[in-house]
């Protein structure tokens, strides 16, 4: 069964922190790699954090020392903690699960399964 289910999203002031959560199946909880990914209107969808199945982690630079993924294995979840939020941080964020080895970690073409997404809003 594949199952992403992102939860978490929401409005806070420039500075602030969220947390997402993505809910997977064991399925897709057992990928090669799981992602975060988020996308702005207008713009593509861009990578900003990686955790594959040996625990190695990329981050995006635009969010490298803001944001930190793991994955909680009690849950079957993937994390995203972010701080010190920026308003340019705003976007549709989405949980995605790839069965590729070698891949480009944060293109989103690489990946087989999406959430629905989880809306962040950061307001200056």
């Amino acid at each position: 069964e594949v199952q992403l289910v992102e939860s978490g999203g929401g409005s806070v002031q420039a500075g602030g922190s969220l947390r997402l959560s993505c809910a997977a199946s064991e399925y897709t909880y057992s990928s090669n790699c799981m992602a975060w990914f988020r996308q702005a209107p207008g713009k593509e969808r861009e990578g900003v954090a990686a955790i594959d199945y040996d625990g190695r982690i990329t981050y995006a630079d635009s969010v490298l020392g803001r944001f930190t993924i793991f994955k909680d294995s009690g849950k079957n979840a993937l994390v995203l903690q972010m701080n010190s939020l920026k308003p340019g941080d705003t976007a549709m964020y989405y949980c995605a699960a790839a069965y590729k080895f070698r891949l480009s970690v944060l293109q989103h073409y690489e990946y087989n399964y999406w959430g629905q997404g989880t809306q962040v809003t950061v307001s200056s």
